[in-house]
């Protein structure tokens, strides 16, 4: 994309700009507030807050425009301009914390400040350098108030309690459903696999009915999980992420111990296989004790004897 430097826009192209810039802001601030509002509200208010001032800065430039340069504002956008800061797609930004959108809001404000500090020195015009030199000062104020607002919720203690509800929120919506996966394609998948192993003692064939078991459990569990919640009232989030995760997760957890049989010496891909099922479980048990508060050795024994009683239940009917 052809860009042009920031120093070469003339007035009326500085103003475009900038009435481009607060809509855009004040867009993403609105998305800030819709994510945060049902877990979140005070957060949410304050970005709401900071869109309707943006607003006003916005509706300030375009009078100012439209009494100097006439009715017609032509699009400029940031991309364009070389040197000016780039906004992230705020829709891209589907996991929001409080802290982290207003750490990002304070940046946006200082780099507005700089922005309207740098079109102000280049403004003929004094009463368009009083409005640039107007608007720095409240974009300063709104990189106040984000700051304010982090240190009294510090104090107060209610930031301890958003990174309690952040984190909670991260279990419910990424790591329950990934869990669940994991341990379902893990365990369940080893009693089709070691059957089949012992059964026919083929590696092509083992690794055709290990394939088979992890796809299709990973279809399964992932619409399981999708259909089991709308996310409404749990907050656990949207049904079709949990269901992707869920799903990814449990095929991967097939695959692991399935990838082995690709190896055509029947005893060495077994061999793999059993350490790669050892290590799948060691992953679990982690991921059990480090999200889910249960103690090391317990989940190292819920999980291995889920597993050695999936495998020993394959291993008895390929056996037989």
């Amino acid at each position: 994309m052809n860009t042009i430097p920031f120093r070469d826009l003339n007035e009326s192209q500085v103003l475009a700009l900038a009435i481009t810039a607060e809509e855009e802001d004040a867009h993403i601030y609105r998305d800030f507030a819709n994510w945060l509002k049902t877990d979140f509200p005070t957060d949410a208010e304050l970005f709401n807050r900071i869109a309707g001032e943006e607003d006003g800065h916005r509706q300030r430039l375009l009078d100012s425009y439209h009494q100097r340069f006439g009715e017609h504002v032509p699009l400029i956008r940031r991309q364009e301009v070389k040197g000016f800061f780039v906004r992230r797609s705020s829709w891209l930004t589907r996991t929001l914390q409080p802290e982290r959108a207003r750490k990002e809001a304070a940046m946006m404000e200082i780099e507005a400040r700089r922005f309207y500090q740098s079109a102000a020195q280049r403004a003929e015009d004094p009463g368009l350098r009083e409005i640039l030199v107007g608007l720095a000062s409240e974009e300063q104020r709104h990189e106040s108030m984000v700051e304010a607002i982090t240190e009294e919720q510090a104090a107060s203690g209610d930031l301890g309690r958003q990174h309690e509800a952040a984190t909670r929120f991260f279990i419910l919506r990424f790591v329950q459903p990934g869990l669940a996966g994991l341990m379902d394609g893990s365990v369940s998948t080893l009693a089709p696999l070691f059957a089949a192993a012992f059964a026919t003692f083929s590696t092509s064939a083992t690794f055709k009915v290990g394939l088979a078991a992890s796809v299709g459990s990973g279809i399964s569990m992932g619409f399981a999980e999708a259909l089991s919640d709308d996310g409404k009232l749990s907050g656990r989030g949207a049904p079709w992420l949990r269901g992707t995760i869920c799903g990814l997760m449990t095929a991967l957890g097939g695959f692991g111990h399935t990838l082995p049989f690709l190896i055509r010496d029947f005893h060495l891909a077994t061999s793999i296989a059993f350490l790669v099922v050892a290590v799948e479980l060691a992953i679990i048990s982690w991921i059990r004790k480090r999200y889910m508060d249960t103690r090391l050795l317990s989940a190292v024994f819920q999980v291995v004897v889920g597993g050695v009683l999936v495998f020993l239940a394959g291993w008895l009917i390929g056996a037989g």
